[in-house]
Parts: C-alpha cells; structure tokens; sequence
C-alpha cells in the first residue's frame, strides 16, 4: 500500500516546464487508495518565462587557489570585467549595443509608456527648502540596472486576465537588477543573460511597456531616467511583523481591563453575523499575518537625483519596505498627475552618450536649498518708535 501511495503522489505531482512562457494548467486528479477518491484541487498558477531553478546545489568541490583564480579569470574575460565584486558592472564585450546598436527615431508623446527601474531603498535623510522648511526624503539607488530582454505585443501575456483586452497593443521589457557571480547560478538560468551579454542579475521585472518604447537587450538604466519634479509610484512588499492580533493588525480597542474581565484585554470578541445566517462573513478582521504584501505608493515626487551613484531623493517616507529591499518605480498612472505635451521624458530612457556636457553631479527642483549655496539668512525686523 506504501509502494502505491508513492507512485499516485509522484503522479500528481506537479513537473514545472524549464523554459515556458504559458500558463501552467494542471487538471483536477484522482488518488485512489483502498478503495477511496481523493480529489486533488487543481492549481491554477502562471509562472513567469524566466521562471527557472535559479540557485545550484551548493557543494564542497574542493578547488585549488589557482583553479578558483583561473575561473576568475574566465569570467572576466567573457564579461569583459576587472572585478566582478568589486566597482558597478558595466556594458559587457559580448553586448549587441557594441555590435550593433539600435537607433531610436520614435518621439515621447502623453499616454506612452516607458520601462521602469529596480531600485533599493537606503533609507531616510532630512532636506530643505529655500524657505528653511525642513522634510524628510527617501533615498533609493539604482541598483545595476539592465534591459535583458523585450517581448512584443504578439508574444506578451500579461499575469492577469481581466487585462489582456487593455494591454492587447502592449509590450513588455524585462529588466534584471543586481549583478552578482554567474558561478552561484544554474546554466539554465545563465542562459537568459546570454542574449543580452550581461551577468546574471538577483532579480528579474517585468515592465509593461508601448511598443515605440522597446528597448534593445543589454542597455543600460541610470537613475537619469526620471527628472527631478517628475511623479512616480512605487511597489514593493511591506515589513513582515508575523502573526499579530487584532489590536495591532487591525487597531482594535480591546475590551474593558475592569473587574470580571479574565484575559480578554486584546480579544476580539464575537465575531458571529446573528440573524437568519449565524456565521463569520468573509473579510471579516482577524488576527493572522501581518504585512508582506505588495502595496503600491502613488503620486510621488523627486525632489533630487544624484547622478553620480544613482540615487533618487523621494518627498516623505511613507515607502513600502525595509532598508536594503528591492522594489519598482515607474512614471505614475494618476491621470491627473502625468506629464503634459510640453512635458517630454528622455524617450525611450536616458543615453549619457548623445550629451554634449556631462550632467551635474546633483540635480535639485527649483524650490529645494543646495547644500553648496549660502545659509538661509533672516534680517531682524525694524521696530518703529512711537512719537511721543
């Protein structure tokens, strides 16, 4: 009975594709042991094309110091590195931009859609205004941020149905963050970068694009994308705070701390619907796990960008996220909050080599104090003599 329960469980086990696009759908099963039905709940997931077995099995290989600098130095001669830890990667020897790189002739106009960037948030830092009004900035860096793939309209299938109608004339660009030793990965999962002539990165997006907006593999992505005064979201995952009740999931009150109440002081209390249908209602509040979700800030402003280590300052700090977690910013989709006609973007993203002069270092909107020009001066105020 053993032997047949291992060999029904391993037939309904799921086999993930190595390399598919298509939504992975597994019909409903049935075990039958003793004599019994057991039906199997079909799962219903779409994996993504780059869904693969990223990490390698780890083991003790036992290499020499030469071997391991031989291996070094192999990497480095196909990625065209000095050092793979040490420095921000750059466009690599084997990119299709060296080649033969790709002439954008395509103009920004309201209602395109561009790619965005992966970014990791450092944390808060306190600026000023002119007028000496203190406020509080988030701080995100660009975290190595490359194109690695573009998918065409005819071949995109966005993750939700309900907007495969809208996003029908859409595209997508896959952008990878985080460029870390090819050594750590599987070769299947290498062989995603391989087209694009880059490392392989940590993490992999997937922006929703317009087509005039398609970007060539292997480009890439500087914190210069945006301007300073553009509005942007922000997604990421929340803080996890574990499982919690319902005075701080929810911001119960809690019952009466008074006499007869018995370690009842943080409970809900009842929870029944009442009337004809006496049950808990879906939704209802309850304790269970707290954060860990994706949550999406709108409306955002850039209040600074610093060219040099690609760091964009955002007004507040109601960021989703700890520090040091990756998230995405793209150009909002508040429709009342988008860029004018008068408004162009660097379309499709910023190329630092169609400029004449090199961008400052720092680039601030017009209202906010450089930290480079004088100290906000106030002259004291002139007290008039009454006559007597």
């Amino acid at each position: 009975m053993n032997f047949l329960k291992n060999v029904c469980n391993s037939l309904i086990k799921p086999v993930l594709p190595v390399n598919s696009s298509h939504q992975l759908n597994l019909l409903s099963s049935v075990q039958q042991v003793r004599g019994t039905k057991k039906y199997v709940r079909p799962l219903r997931i779409r994996y993504p094309m780059w869904f693969l077995r990223q990490n390698r099995a780890k083991t003790i290989e036992n290499l020499t110091k030469d071997n391991k600098a031989f291996i070094q130095e192999v990497i480095c001669d196909k990625f065209g590195l000095e050092n793979i830890e040490g420095g921000t990667p750059t466009c690599v020897s084997l990119s299709p931009l060296k080649s033969d790189p790709a002439v954008y002739t395509e103009k920004w106009r309201p209602g395109t859609r561009r790619v965005g960037l992966i970014v990791r948030k450092i944390g808060v830092y306190p600026m000023w205004q002119k007028d000496g009004t203190q406020i509080a900035t988030t701080l995100f860096q660009v975290a190595d941020n490359h194109v690695i793939k573009y998918i065409p309209p005819n071949e995109f299938e966005p993750v939700r149905k309900r907007y495969r109608v809208k996003q029908r004339e859409m595209g997508a660009v896959i952008v990878g963050a985080d460029s870390t030793d090819p050594q750590k990965f599987t070769k299947e999962y290498c062989g995603l970068f391989d087209a694009a002539g880059v490392l392989p990165k940590n993490k992999l997006c997937r922006f929703i694009v317009s087509p005039e907006a398609a970007l060539q593999a292997g480009t890439p992505l500087y914190a210069s994308h945006f301007r300073v005064g553009d509005i942007v979201d922000i997604r990421g995952k929340t803080i996890s705070r574990g499982f919690q009740g319902v005075v701080r999931r929810w911001g119960f009150r809690g019952q009466p701390k008074t006499h007869g109440s018995t370690k009842t002081h943080n409970r809900p209390g009842n929870i029944g619907g009442g009337g004809e249908k006496a049950r808990v209602w879906p939704g209802k509040k309850l304790p269970g796990h707290m954060g860990n979700k994706w949550r999406l800030l709108k409306g955002q402003e850039i209040v600074r960008i610093n060219t040099k280590y690609n760091v964009i300052y955002i007004r507040g700090q109601a960021s989703p996220g700890n520090v040091g977690d990756l998230m995405y910013m793209f150009d909002t989709i508040l429709p009342l909050r988008r860029r004018k006609a008068d408004e162009a973007p660097p379309f499709p993203t910023f190329f630092p080599h169609k400029l004449e002069e090199a961008l400052p270092d720092d680039l601030y909107i017009d209202d906010m104090h450089q930290f480079n020009e004088p100290t906000i001066q106030y002259e004291p105020e002139k007290v008039e003599k009454k006559k007597k």
